[in-house]
């Protein structure tokens, strides 16, 4: 039996190679993003132009599926998400709210959350020598303002 996907965000970088990467593997995928694919088309099975910020976007693009990747995320880049803490932590913690709950409406049990390295503490992010991090770093807690306040809280949501 094929297994059934739904990738958000497949219209960024990521989310566009997930969704061919999970087709080359016998999925079935629905893509899902605010915005198509830039550079070439999709191999979705099928895809909407969704913003899952909207709770009942959320709800439709999760019936029948078994699986769900979200990488939706309102992410430009760190000089865009520097300057605006507050809308990026706000449309990105509707997303993921709206999202697990619907995963949960839809009883969907597998659910994969694309977290960010702007969840560890700032320090660690600025040292000069890079060190590989583990999880137990990000704690003490002390992301970048916003977007990793968002990814970390959003983190806990998921645990």
């Amino acid at each position: 039996m094929t297994k059934r996907a739904l990738v958000t965000g497949a219209g960024g970088f990521i989310g566009h190679h997930l969704v061919k990467y999970l087709s080359s593997q016998g999925y079935w995928v629905r893509g899902v993003d605010i915005k198509a694919p830039e550079y070439e088309a999709t191999a979705a099975d099928e895809f909407e132009l969704l913003d899952v910020r909207r709770w009942e976007n959320c709800l439709t693009s999760t019936k029948e599926i078994e699986e769900v990747f979200h990488l939706a995320a309102d992410m430009g880049g760190i000089g865009y998400i520097s300057t605006n803490h507050g809308k990026s932590a706000h449309d990105n913690v509707l997303a993921s709210t709206h999202m697990l709950e619907a995963c949960a409406t839809n009883g969907i049990s597998r659910f994969f959350f694309s977290s960010s390295a702007c969840v560890y503490p700032q320090t660690l992010q600025r040292a000069p020598e890079v060190i590989p991090l583990k999880e137990e770093d990000a704690m003490p807690a002390d992301p970048d303002e916003g977007y990793g306040w968002e990814k970390l809280f959003t983190e806990k949501m998921c645990g």
